[in-house]
């Protein structure tokens, strides 16, 4: 059984940063991209970054693009998500996502869903 928990979400003041982890089990965690999506309050769910199962391949949404920072550790299975100049409209739910379709473009999300971490940023 699949299982992902997100931790490292809270309240930061616009302009800072945080460091989202998922620390995953239930699947072999170096054969399968990973990535990390975000709902906003009345919004759907959109994908935000993906990651390749070696980490030799990242893809972002374009409103994120040059401030989030999506890594891995495979030896920890542990996926990462840096969040720097954070801004109001990034307020979201943070979801991990695990063994997702990945071609070095674009993440597809898997059915394998974290519970979330909330992250509030004020301006």
């Amino acid at each position: 059984q699949v299982q992902l928990v997100e931790s490292g979400g809270g309240l930061v003041q616009a302009g800072g940063s945080l460091r989202l982890s998922c620390a995953a089990s239930g699947l072999t965690f170096s054969n399968f991209a990973m990535g990390w999506s975000r709902q906003a309050p009345g919004k759907e769910r959109e994908s935000v970054a993906g990651i390749s199962p070696s980490g030799d391949s990242t893809v972002y949404a374009d409103s994120v693009k040059g401030r989030f920072t999506i890594s891995r550790d495979n030896a920890k299975n542990t996926v990462y998500l840096q969040m720097n100049r954070l801004k109001p409209d990034d307020t979201a739910v943070y979801y991990c996502n695990g063994a997702g379709t990945y071609d070095g473009r674009r993440y597809r999300s898997s059915d394998y869903w974290g519970q979330g971490t909330q992250v509030t940023v004020s301006s």
